[in-house]
């Protein structure tokens, strides 16, 4: 499921943030600001060969559209609004002129203004398009008596998501800090995904409801994570465990929402604590990035053992 963003939720998010002004086009606030995937940006430059989503009108811009001559920049103020941006902001205390505002108001196309330099402006937008606007998956359901295991998981150490019952994943653009996209996990991101009456709140076979914040704090609740390992729980036949590699185990990538995210599968059985073997499964991947391969490191040494063997027989 994708989420709706309009322009109306971005000026209420940033008005006061970037003291955003709603100059014309109020009627225009239902104006869906699309999808990050759908181009490179969300916001720009003024762009007429590759229309940005939000185009934005700083001081260059400005003078770029003054110095034309009265009817090429007529035709440009036109054509802006022909192709129907979700809306036109200025930057930099860049003031609308009459044919902004009329044209704005003329196509129901919000203007905004802030006296935000367009730099800081535009780092200010991205970042909201790449919480408010990444593609969402369908929420994933945890498996019936998921709850033991995750009470056994924050009796060590670990941090409960706020929902139990649905996750939500969203893919995120790769900013300064880093290099490659991303996916977080935003549980709770809007009421309609996690109702209050339920966050905080665990399920625990014999125990019934507990209350995860009251009975390990604050700090047992995480609202927001990046997915960057995926441990898949599986019932496994007795023939399908002949078949799981002992060395490296039932490692695999799966597509999320276009990205490869590394999944381990854990047979389940009676008498295994899930717990433990999640934890062990997340330790070993860390020391996988690390560039660290325990099985790798295990082969290695029975081939030194073998060699020092042979080296003793001669």
């Amino acid at each position: 499921m994708e989420q709706s963003v309009t322009t109306r939720d971005l000026y209420n998010a940033l008005r006061d943030r970037l003291a955003l002004e709603w100059m014309a086009g109020e009627a225009g606030g239902h104006r869906s600001l699309g999808n990050v995937e759908d181009g490179p940006t969300l916001a720009g430059p003024l762009n007429f060969i590759h229309p940005n989503s939000i185009q934005v009108i700083g001081r260059a811009e400005a003078e770029f559209l003054d110095g034309m001559p009265a009817d090429g920049r007529r035709e440009a103020v036109l054509r802006l609004f022909e192709i129907a941006p979700a809306a036109v902001v200025l930057a930099d205390g860049v003031g609308p002129d009459a044919l902004l505002m009329a044209q704005a108001e003329a196509t129901s196309t919000p203007l905004l203004r802030t006296p935000f330099p367009i730099g800081e402006l535009l780092e200010h937008l991205q970042y909201y398009s790449s919480i408010a606007l990444a593609s969402a998956s369908p929420a994933r359901r945890v498996p019936r008596g998921a709850g033991d295991g995750g009470a056994d998981h924050r009796r060590r150490g670990g941090r409960q998501e706020r929902a139990r019952a649905r996750a939500h994943l969203a893919r995120q653009p790769p900013d300064r800090r880093r290099c490659r996209h991303v996916l977080a996990h935003r549980s709770g991101h809007h009421q309609r995904y996690l109702p209050t009456r339920l966050q905080d709140f665990l399920e625990v076979r014999g125990l019934g409801i507990v209350n995860i914040r009251a009975m390990f704090g604050d700090s047992a609740i995480k609202r927001n994570k990046y997915l960057r390992l995926i441990v898949r729980l599986r019932r496994m036949t007795d023939a399908e465990l002949a078949t799981v590699d002992r060395l490296s185990g039932c490692h695999d990538n799966r597509p999320v929402l276009g990205l490869q995210v590394p999944e381990v599968t854990i047979p389940v059985a009676p008498g295994r604590n899930m717990a433990i073997l999640v934890e062990t499964a997340v330790r070993n991947h860390m020391l996988k990035l690390k560039g660290y391969d325990a099985s790798a490191a295990f082969i290695e040494t029975q081939r030194e053992a073998v060699i020092g063997d042979l080296g003793d027989e001669d």
